[in-house]
């Protein structure tokens, strides 16, 4: 909600709340699916909430998009095909694309409108998108997924939006059972997985359960900031098909041959550490 010259997302269930001082509106549409508006800020340039929910920053994305692809490609032994469900902004697919060794990247998010705005209000973000190995769909990514060829991906990357609404469906067993028979032996799939400090013992503990009932062997939470979601702290769980999720490419993200502005080899080898308290919620 807006009050003021104050764009003010409330978390109500957590009794907390975000907010960003604002220049002005820019612009709002109505979509089959959700309702997009933009925003122009005094301090973290532009923002695009959904239903009323921040969704991505000029300032912060960066920490988010740099997690949510870097350490699933370094934990892969060779990515070269990689699916991304959702992230419509385009952030998560310009990191993807950073990596040399990948020949393609399907990104498949169902409303196509958040993409036209991203293009429109974030261009730096949609700066590979017409690199010849990007590929955007604007359909049902859990449909795509149930009916993909069998062991045909090497990296999915579930870049949604919380788990309501259109999104609800990326966080069950079906899915990942889906995405279980997709990925290729060595795959990953890494998925946003919320606040640890607020879900540790819910959203965060089932998708483990899910995964690996999902028949996946190794699962791992990463912890990062992210100042404009609630909490102010953010995560992603990988699972690995036959691969250990608990170690990287430590040679090769130290020698990544491109800049980031959060993920380091340092980082992702910190980030695989975590506080007393979430071990014990995932116990």
């Amino acid at each position: 909600m807006s009050s003021g010259n104050w764009f003010i997302e409330h978390f109500d269930s957590a009794g907390t709340a975000f907010g960003l001082r604002l220049k002005n509106k820019l612009e709002e549409v109505q979509t089959p699916y959700q309702h997009i508006e933009m925003w122009e800020t005094d301090t973290f340039g532009y923002l695009m909430t959904i239903d009323g929910c921040t969704m991505v920053t000029s300032r912060d994305n960066f920490l988010y998009h740099e997690m949510m692809s870097h350490p699933a490609l370094f934990s892969h032994a060779d990515p070269k095909r990689v699916v991304i469900i959702g992230g419509g902004d385009c952030g998560t697919l310009r990191e993807v694309l950073r990596h040399p060794g990948v020949e393609q990247a399907t990104q498949i998010d169902i409303d196509e409108m958040v993409t036209r705005m991203s293009e429109k209000y974030f261009p730096e973000l949609c700066e590979s998108n017409s690199d010849p190995r990007a590929e955007l769909l604007f359909i049902d990514g859990v449909k795509w997924m149930r009916e993909c060829e069998p062991g045909s991906i090497d990296v999915i990357i579930v870049d949604s939006t919380d788990p309501v609404g259109p999104a609800e469906g990326l966080f069950k067993a079906d899915f990942f059972r889906d995405c279980h028979r997709v990925l290729r032996e060595g795959g990953i799939i890494v998925q946003q997985s919320e606040s640890p400090l607020l879900h540790s013992d819910t959203i965060i503990r089932d998708l483990h359960v899910n995964m690996r009932e999902a028949g996946f062997t190794s699962t791992q939470t990463l912890p990062f900031p992210q100042p404009c979601y609630p909490s102010g702290w953010w995560s992603c769980t990988m699972a690995g098909k036959g691969r250990d999720v608990t170690g990287f490419r430590e040679a090769d993200a130290a020698a990544k041959p491109f800049e980031t502005l959060y993920y380091t080899a340092d980082i992702h080898r910190g980030a695989l550490v975590l506080p007393p308290f979430m071990k014990k919620a995932l116990a």
